[in-house]
């Protein structure tokens, strides 16, 4: 039997930055993705953000695949918010891409608790700020992502 422990740090953000994940349909959509993720065999063990972007924090099982958690997370999310949630917002489109990177086993608390503290977060920072910090950190140039 193999023991698979790897932790990954998720990054997406809403189409064009819109604004969509107010209160309260921010916290009914993060409850929605963590029930999904339970439905669907993905261990979330966090997901928080702000009004334009979400971060997760999952441990990849032996047979799931960095993007194919994305799309799972991702697509099923915005079809719930649009279609079967009853919110009367604008629409929610995910941009097609996202950031994921690794995380170590002696960093999770200190991941857990930077998700956790979004909304705190990004009352100082913005998410293009955030993000760009996140991209150099990781070792991304400016033109991989720009």
């Amino acid at each position: 039997m193999p023991f698979v422990r790897v932790w990954t740090h998720y990054v997406w953000s809403v189409k064009h930055r819109d604004p969509i994940l107010t209160d309260p349909y921010r916290d009914l959509l993060f409850a929605h993705i963590r029930e999904n993720a339970k439905t669907k065999g993905i261990w979330l063990n966090r997901v928080n953000g702000h009004h334009d972007h979400v971060h997760c924090l999952v441990s990849l099982g032996k047979e799931q695949s960095i993007d194919k958690i994305a799309q799972l997370l991702k697509g099923e999310s915005s079809y719930w918010f649009n279609n079967k949630s009853g919110f009367n917002t604008p629409r929610l489109t995910w941009q097609n891409d996202y950031f994921a990177a690794s995380v170590s086993e002696k960093a999770i608390d200190t991941a857990r608790a930077y998700i956790e503290n979004q909304v705190i977060h990004h009352s100082k920072v913005s998410f293009q700020q955030e993000y760009d910090q996140l991209m150099k950190e990781y070792g991304f140039k400016p033109t991989d992502f720009n």
